[in-house]
């Protein structure tokens, strides 16, 4: 993937792990000195990282996550929400979630989305995009975008087929954070384990994955 110039502040690590039955790509998103959160050149580069992945013959499992531990996504990148100067800016910068969100619903492959600290606003929407979900006991949800007057617009449409349309409801208009014991009761994510047991439990559903047969799991 060719650098781009404006990308200094965050780095996009893919980890090719070969197994005999195919390659399971690992794709951390690094701009942990920010809780991870999303501007144009990041939103830009993982659009282009999972298009990528998707050309991919041999790939059977995407697991998608956060660098550093405090956060998976920490939302929008706020310092370029303030300089945003007119409705055409807003319209870019949600048309650069939505591609990102729709370039990981394309993958052909199934994306477990792994979830530690914060995961926020725009964060959630793109945890939404994938196809599975597994977070630490100490992670925490939220749509917080009415707080700072930016309604959620873009893939918050996902949310009524995970959670419903009252929870759904609930989290925008009230900004409430949610802890990861309720974001499971709510069925947002599908397994919640302590924070040293979250590598072994994205490896059993990996694992479970590449078992299965490639092209019944590509189709399904």
């Amino acid at each position: 993937m060719a650098a781009n110039p404006l990308a200094a502040a965050h780095k996009i690590d893919i980890a090719w792990e070969r197994r005999p039955a195919g390659v399971v790509a690992h794709v951390t998103y690094d701009y942990a000195r920010r809780l991870n959160v999303l501007g144009p050149p990041a939103l830009l580069d993982l659009t282009e990282a999972f298009q990528s992945l998707a050309r991919e013959a041999d790939l059977r499992c995407v697991v998608l996550a956060g660098a550093g531990g405090r956060a998976f996504i920490g939302g929008a990148d706020i310092n370029h929400m303030a300089g945003m100067r007119s409705s055409e800016d807003g319209r870019r910068f949600i048309t650069m979630v939505h591609q990102l969100c729709q370039a990981i619903r394309d993958c052909p492959v199934p994306v477990i989305c792994r979830l530690e600290g914060y995961t926020l606003g725009a964060g959630l929407e793109v945890a939404a995009a994938c196809d599975l979900r597994i977070a630490t006991d100490t992670a925490h949800f939220g749509m917080p975008e009415v707080k700072v007057g930016v309604p959620s617009v873009v893939e918050a449409a996902l949310l009524p087929r995970l959670i419903g349309w009252g929870r759904t409801s609930r989290l925008l208009l009230t900004a409430e954070t949610i802890d990861a014991a309720k974001a499971e009761a709510w069925g947002f994510v599908e397994e919640v384990v302590p924070a040293t047991e979250i590598g072994a439990a994205v490896e059993r559903v990996v694992a479970a994955i590449v078992e299965a047969t490639p092209l019944a799991v590509r189709g399904q």
